[in-house]
């Protein structure tokens, strides 16, 4: 059965490969363990085996130190050390296929995802609004899919907010009661968005699933790297990409059940980031998620220093397992270890809780699932160094990268189409025209009823005036305004269907 050996575990004759079986992987995991402990080692490891079978990894680099998966290694004494250590040969530095993103457009390929995608419920944690301000939210998002409106920029929504704050009298009936104090609260905190950089992540072109799902022609999945180093500094934008992300493969792709190998392996570096002040209900969806999306054939593992970063529905679900040493200095970190501890399958020849804190650094505590789907009892393993560098790329190398992109200019220049911004203000500049005012009374005019004969004039006889309904005048279209008008109408109706969903909507149905 095919796998990944990331190192081995025993010395001597009784020495034997530490593997992750390709088939399980689906089954997530979790790489854990204090700063400078080799985690971020680890990882690339992981994912060098990955793209090595034809599975395509998508990782955030939190620290940029990982963006070397994209150039081969070289031969540190510390790492021919540890591969002599282990019987294998100190050769084979190899470069992985890589992709470069980034939500700011700075370090790779911009990453933009429409408003409509993100729907209310993740946009309500994304700006920490309170249930109120979630409710009125959430009709401005109805709203937008009733009336055939695109949401997807910062401007649509402030515009549809502005709109909503404007019919508050007449939506309360139909929609509920808005609160023109929530609505300011929404927009001051959409300001703030705005203002750390969040607008060129919301809106179009939005990333395409399948370039992050790419093999290359050698058969190798290529590794998409997140640069996240930035994007830690805004948790709750980071957070939400990666939950969007997650809800987005779920919906979209088909049900795979058991297969050979993963579709798709996501490493969610800084896990702790998608659970910080998250409210419960995102959290059960999360939850969710990771439980189910695994039949889709995506495996998804959570990097993290500490094991009680994790939720404990989510540390459940997670079946591979490698825990690099922990430091009990403090009551929690006493707990942590303890907890790491007893998540293990118990091995009778190794105390768990006290290896832990005894681990050096490339050495950590691994258990994955067997060929049976049990969980294998917990190893004391040395980690094969990667083949790839260890380390970031120059600013040169990484240019070098993204102008050969297979993806290069495609994501590049934001798109702006005609959305709710764009109608709203159309409404208004009709509503204005002097066209569409009342007409002025003159003398002793009286609009003619139809259905009576005309009275005499009592003056010199003079030609009906026109009448003029007092609705909005539309200039007359032109040909690129009906094809486009037609086009919002029917991509209205789609991005309606997923608004009418919202973020795990497939949940909130059922």
């Amino acid at each position: 059965m095919s796998g990944i050996v990331i190192g081995t575990s025993g010395t001597g004759k009784a020495r034997k490969p530490a593997t992750l079986l390709a088939r399980y992987a689906n089954r997530h995991g979790l790489i854990a363990g204090a700063t400078g402990t080799g985690k971020t080692v680890t990882l690339q490891t992981v994912a060098e085996g990955f793209s090595a079978m034809g599975v395509p990894v998508f990782l955030a680099d939190a620290k940029g130190d990982l963006a070397g998966i994209a150039a081969p290694g070289t031969a540190k004494p510390a790492f021919v050390k540890r591969l002599e250590g282990m019987d294998l040969p100190a050769d084979g530095w190899a470069a992985c296929p890589a992709l470069f993103w980034d939500v700011f457009g700075q370090q790779g390929h911009p990453v933009r995802v429409p408003v409509s995608e993100i729907g209310p419920l993740l946009f309500a944690r994304l700006l920490n609004l309170n249930e109120v301000q979630t409710g009125v939210l959430t009709i401005a998002f109805k709203l937008a899919d009733d009336e055939g409106m695109l949401l997807l920029d910062l401007k649509d929504l402030r515009a549809m907010l502005a709109h909503v704050a404007e019919r508050a009298k007449e939506l309360t009936t139909e929609y509920g009661i808005v609160s023109p104090q929530s609505v300011g609260a929404i927009q001051r905190g959409l300001l703030t968005l705005e203002q750390e950089g969040a607008a060129g992540f919301l809106g179009e072109p939005g990333v395409d699933l399948a370039d992050l799902m790419r093999v290359d022609r050698d058969g190798r999945g290529v590794v998409s790297v997140l640069a996240a180093d930035a994007l830690l500094n805004r948790p709750r934008l980071y957070g939400t990409f990666l939950v969007w992300l997650l809800a987005e493969l779920f919906e979209t792709l088909p049900e795979a059940g058991d297969l050979d190998r993963p579709k798709l392996v996501l490493f969610f570096d800084e896990a702790h980031l998608l659970f910080d002040d998250a409210p419960e209900a995102l959290t059960d969806k999360i939850e969710q998620v990771v439980r189910l999306i695994r039949s889709k054939g995506v495996g998804v593992y959570f990097v993290t220093q500490n094991p009680l970063d994790i939720p404990e529905r989510i540390l459940g679900q997670l079946g591979n397992r490698v825990q690099h040493a922990l430091r009990a200095f403090t009551p929690r970190d006493q707990k942590a270890v303890r907890a790491a501890a007893e998540t293990f399958r118990p091995n009778p020849r190794l105390n768990t809780a006290d290896a832990i804190m005894e681990l050096e650094v490339g050495e950590a505590l691994v258990s994955f699932l067997d060929a049976k789907g049990a969980p294998t009892v917990v190893e004391r393993t040395l980690i094969r160094p990667p083949a790839s560098r260890v380390g970031p790329l120059t600013p040169a190398e990484r240019a070098t990268l993204m102008r050969t992109s297979p993806v290069a200019g495609v994501y590049d220049k934001l798109i702006d189409r005609h959305s709710a911004y764009e109608m709203l203000r159309r409404r208004e500049e009709s509503a204005a025209s002097p066209e569409n005012e009342a007409p002025a009374p003159s003398g002793g005019y009286r609009r003619p009823d139809p259905f009576q004969p005309p009275e005499p004039a009592s003056g010199p006889w003079e030609a009906p005036r026109p009448s003029r309904r007092r609705t909005a005048a539309r200039p007359p279209a032109s040909v690129a305004e009906e094809i486009v008008g037609a086009m919002a109408k029917e991509f209205g109706t789609q991005v309606g269907r997923k608004l009418v969903r919202g973020i795990l909507g497939s949940f909130l149905r059922r």
